[in-house]
């Protein structure tokens, strides 16, 4: 049989994208057509290595002279799921660094680093709180850039002036987002899915919380989250053992003693069926399906994931985007993810609809949610499935930037060094009866929870209409 095109295109830019970056991966690469035909792609073996700082962090480093640049992300557990009865604080402190430390202005900062040709950034997440740094690696460009970066993150003053602007600018996102119905819709979801757990709570505060939040609670958050036990230092560049070990150490040292933050309470999914809806006057229907249903540690997430592909992961080869999209028309765009966390993560159906389809779309969806759990994929499904996510995997590493944030993963949720040659390896050897447990395991289609937005909430058909009558029948080629 042919390769596909399209997957021998990607695997010899993939080979010569790697093959520049000796010093970082391992293994010899194919470099004519009948080579790249007779090879199946395989996950960059990445020589991670891993220690511990003095002061407690854990630190992944992977050695690279492919490019004269060296990446560095610290990703500590400071995300939103830590606010507590302050929601935003998280986000708010995370704006505030880089805008002021001891002696120097934002200014000064962002000057500083731009001069040396780096850049410093800095985001937050449910989970995590993460700074990320972009340098050159000669030590005549990386060595001032490092003291800066340990002099910011050692020292972030939250200047009472700074967490006014701050503020106001978060607030007035907040309120244009009343003006649009995607983040309604999915704060909205999160807060059903996820309630009476801190997942379940704005990352972004609220106009009523931003307010109430002052420069001491910043700092407090800050000495407590941010603090040297309670962060990964990963790193990527070209560097040696000896140049990174002292680079981690110094880092460390620079942040605020402290220890790890304890685990949260794992989610719970629930239980029923949960309906909400809000009305806004739109053309389009938005509707979020979906429940809590795993975590990073799940022994079943390879298997999750694949099975996602199929159903509403994979664009236009998916199942949803095949049936309800091109098939029917009913919506603009349909997808599906799941999306695991330390203590949770939601299984999550994203459609937009016009108005007059929103039931039918509804309806349909369900129905093709609860028959893959009942079923799983067909053979064939999961092999286009299995080829196409092998192929593209490499890419997740194909530089610098990708390979930090694979690291800052694997060290933020304690995975194995060779996860991902484990994942490949796990993708290549699941089955689809594997795939259909998984789901009936970790999905139950009634008790998902329905969030939607628009002029009216979208109703689900009674089983005997016109609707699902076609629906039953149009996807015979589905079952196994």
């Amino acid at each position: 049989m042919k390769m596909n095109a399209f997957r021998l295109a990607c695997l010899l830019v993939l080979g010569a994208l790697l093959s520049a970056c000796a010093g970082t991966f391992s293994g010899a690469f194919p470099r004519t057509e009948a080579q790249v035909a007779a090879t199946d792609p395989q996950a960059p073996a990445l020589d991670i290595q891993s220690w511990q700082t003095g002061d407690g962090a854990k630190v992944l480093f992977v050695a690279s002279d492919a490019l004269p640049m060296l990446d560095i992300r610290l990703v500590s557990d400071a995300g939103s799921a830590r606010d507590g009865a302050h929601p935003g604080l998280a986000s708010l402190t995370s704006a505030l660094l880089g805008e002021g430390a001891d002696g120097m202005s934002v200014d000064d900062i962002a000057r500083g680093f731009e001069d040396q040709g780096a850049s410093f950034s800095s985001s937050s997440y449910r989970d995590m709180g993460v700074i990320s740094l972009r340098t050159l690696s000669e030590a005549q460009y990386r060595e001032p850039v490092l003291a800066l970066f340990n002099q910011v993150i050692g020292s972030p003053t939250f200047e009472q002036d700074t967490l006014a602007r701050i503020r106001t600018q978060m607030m007035q996102g907040l309120r244009m987002e009343t003006q649009v119905p995607g983040p309604q819709v999915s704060k909205a979801f999160q807060a059903t899915v996820f309630a009476g757990h801190p997942y379940g709570q704005p990352s972004d505060g609220t106009l009523e919380s931003l307010p109430a939040i002052a420069r001491d609670q910043l700092q407090n958050f800050y000495r407590t989250y941010y603090a040297a036990g309670n962060t990964v230092i990963a790193m990527v560049g070209d560097l040696d053992r000896a140049q990174a070990e002292k680079i981690a150490a110094d880092i460390s040292a620079a942040l605020p003693e402290g220890q790890a933050a304890p685990p949260l309470e794992r989610a719970a999914p629930l239980a029923e069926r949960q309906r909400q809806h809000i009305t806004f006057p739109s053309a389009q229907t938005h509707i979020l399906l979906g429940n809590q249903a795993t975590w990073r540690g799940n022994p079943d997430h390879v298997a999750l994931y694949v099975g996602n592909q199929v159903l509403g992961g994979g664009g236009f080869a998916s199942i949803l985007t095949d049936e309800v999209r091109q098939k029917r028309g009913y919506v603009y765009g349909i997808s599906s993810h799941f999306g695991p966390m330390a203590a949770g993560g939601p299984f999550q159906v994203r459609l937009q609809t016009g108005n007059d389809n929103a039931d039918d779309a509804l309806t349909l969806t369900l129905d093709l949610i609860d028959q893959f759990v009942q079923d799983g994929p067909t053979a064939e499904q999961l092999e286009e499935t299995r080829a196409s996510i092998l192929g593209s995997f490499a890419l997740g590493t194909a530089d610098n930037s990708d390979i930090i944030g694979q690291l800052g993963a694997i060290g933020f949720y304690d995975l194995p060094l060779d996860y991902l040659q484990w994942f490949n390896q796990q993708v290549r050897t699941v089955t689809a009866e594997e795939i259909q447990a998984a789901f009936q395991r970790n999905l139950t289609p009634d008790n998902l929870a329905i969030v939607s937005i628009g002029p009216k909430a979208p109703q689900i058909r009674p089983a005997d209409s016109d609707a699902d009558a076609a629906a039953a029948e149009e996807p015979a080629d589905r079952a196994p």
